[in-house]
């Protein structure tokens, strides 16, 4: 019986080294720790941008007459999803080639992680597959959505989206790769932290040419080019959507610190935060200003995109100014919003949510702005990418936006874009029981 009870005790001592060199083999938490504070930064910052889809279709949806709202929110759905099956069937490998091991993602493996990554396999990486491919997604979307709100009103369902499938699955997703896939730009030091060129004013230059081949809205420029100006249905609607991007943001550029390993991540991490705020506000306020010097009144939507545009300027690089520069780089950001919108309209460029001035002008002025703060920044080396993402996405754009006006055209009837598009185009409206104006 003594035997008995003293072999579990022998046992435990025999097996004791085995178990000590199977810890030995476990990773610790220094090992896999970055991994998992990583992969949750990813997944944290991509449902914050996500949400950014749906401050753009309230943006939209606020500044566009109640006769198309339905057709926004249509449009921004729609685009969204799009540019999540694009983005896996093609962009993503496209963008960062290896990644899927295959060009097309039919070509590499149907899952994007093993189930049940082991530590010894976490420890070798620095973030799931699956939170990375989340988090770059999410950003085409954005994309997209930049083009849908400065065409709005006038342009049929179908043919936009069949250009978003393009811009999504290809477009973005080669251009990306300059920089962001360790191209040709990266190699040169161009620098662009979360996306003021890469991003934003890729969505301005695929609006801004197919605002010029759509034409204006009806009534938008007078006969003797004075400009008439076209309400929207919702400020309060537009003001929300406003602070859901806002929000959306921190998301956008602190996820682009893309580690959350270590002490100093975290920190940058809440830098970034800091600094994308501030620039927010900085733009505001001065659209705020300037809006009551030049019109005598403040203006709203002017405010509301100029935070924006002080988000879009501080892009490019929310890690390395200060406060202080922050708040000028944003304000800088806020003053080219008020100033461009008339500069568009006297060139008869109809952008119904004021896209091109906020994603596209500021996105310039972002990029250009790190020099200021970013000692491996040029600016010959900024000028060379922000003219290379401009050529190649203006020119694919208007070339894309030309065939399908030729073939399926582009543009609602007269009478249709009279009447909205929301009962032309899809047969209900967002205010069933108001009058359409």
């Amino acid at each position: 019986m003594k035997l008995l009870k003293t072999l579990p005790v022998a046992a435990a001592l025999i097996a004791l080294p085995t178990l000590a060199l199977a810890q030995d083999a476990t990773p610790s938490f220094d090992e896999i720790g970055p991994y998992i504070m990583t992969t949750l930064l990813f997944c944290m910052a991509g449902f914050l941008v996500f949400f950014m889809a749906a401050g753009f279709a309230m943006l939209e949806g606020g500044l566009v007459r109640s006769k198309n709202v339905t057709m926004q929110m249509t449009k921004n759905i729609a685009l969204y999803s799009i540019a999540a099956i694009m983005y896996w069937v093609i962009g993503f490998n496209t963008m960062y080639p290896g990644d899927f091991n295959g060009f097309f993602a039919i070509g590499g493996p149907t899952v994007l992680d093993a189930v049940g990554v082991s530590a010894a396999d976490a420890a070798l990486d620095y973030a799931s597959v699956g939170s990375d491919f989340f988090f770059q997604l999410v950003f085409v979307a954005a994309t997209a959505s930049i083009v849908s709100g400065a065409l709005a009103e006038r342009i049929k369902l179908w043919p936009f989206l069949i250009f978003v499938v393009i811009l999504t699955g290809l477009m973005y997703p080669i251009s990306g790769s300059w920089k962001w896939g360790g191209g040709w730009l990266d190699a040169m030091g161009f620098q662009d932290f979360a996306g003021s060129t890469v991003v934003h004013s890729v969505g301005g230059w695929a609006a801004l040419a197919g605002a010029i081949v759509l034409g204006p809205r009806i009534g938008k420029y007078g006969k003797d080019g004075k400009v008439i100006p076209i309400p929207g249905s919702n400020l309060a609607l537009a003001t929300l959507g406003t602070f859901i991007l806002w929000m959306g943001w921190f998301g956008f550029n602190g996820g682009s610190q893309l580690a959350m390993g270590t002490v100093g991540d975290v920190s940058d991490v809440s830098r970034i935060f800091a600094n994308t705020n501030m620039a927010a506000a900085a733009g505001a306020i001065t659209a705020l200003i300037l809006t009551q010097v030049m019109f005598k009144k403040p203006d709203l939507t002017m405010v509301l995109n100029g935070a924006l545009a002080g988000l879009v300027s501080i892009t490019a690089e929310p890690l390395a100014p200060t406060l202080f520069g922050a708040l000028w780089i944003g304000a800088v950001g806020g003053a080219i919003v008020v100033l461009a919108v008339p500069m568009l309209d006297r060139l008869k460029i109809d952008d119904v949510v004021g896209a091109i001035p906020v994603h596209l002008c500021a996105g310039i002025w972002g990029t250009i702005a790190v020099i200021f703060y970013n000692s491996d920044a040029t600016l010959m080396t900024q000028l060379t990418g922000i003219v290379a993402y401009g050529a190649f996405t203006f020119v694919v754009s208007l070339v894309l936006w030309v065939i399908l006006k030729a073939t399926l055209g582009i543009r609602v009837s007269e009478e249709d874009e009279v009447n909205g598009l929301d009962m032309a185009e899809l047969g209900m409206e967002a205010y069933p029981e108001f009058s359409r104006g």
